[in-house]
């Protein structure tokens, strides 16, 4: 059988796979079959971690609008006030509800206490 001789295919395949891996520590960015596991595990940590990150910042969204809406005395926690801006059909989504609590505590008094009335 005559022998075959990897040409420039494989060699691009390899460099492509070590650009990846070059930020990665010891062996990992530096053989072959090692880099190749690693960008593996890398790629599928990095596509959970895309649902963690919304997960995260939603949790740190609903943290920041309770705290603060107990620190006012108003409403008595985050829930009865997403509650009422559902009844009254006010779309401000979390993440601006947070925003607003962080920058200007006095307009979140206020839309809290007209949905109260």
């Amino acid at each position: 059988m005559t022998r075959v001789r990897r040409g420039y295919i494989a060699r691009k395949r390899r460099t492509k796979i070590r650009l990846f891996a070059s930020t990665f520590r010891g062996a990992h960015s530096r053989l072959t079959r090692t880099a190749t596991q690693q960008k593996m595990r890398a790629l599928v940590y990095s596509d959970r971690d895309r649902s963690r990150q919304k997960r995260d910042f939603r949790r740190l969204w609903i943290t920041r609008i309770n705290a603060v809406i107990r620190d006012s005395k108003v409403l008595h926690s985050y829930s009865v006030l997403i509650q009422n801006l559902y009844k009254r059909k006010l779309l401000l989504n979390r993440k601006i509800l947070a925003q607003i609590a962080i920058s200007n505590k006095n307009c979140l008094y206020m839309i809290s206490n007209k949905i109260i009335k």
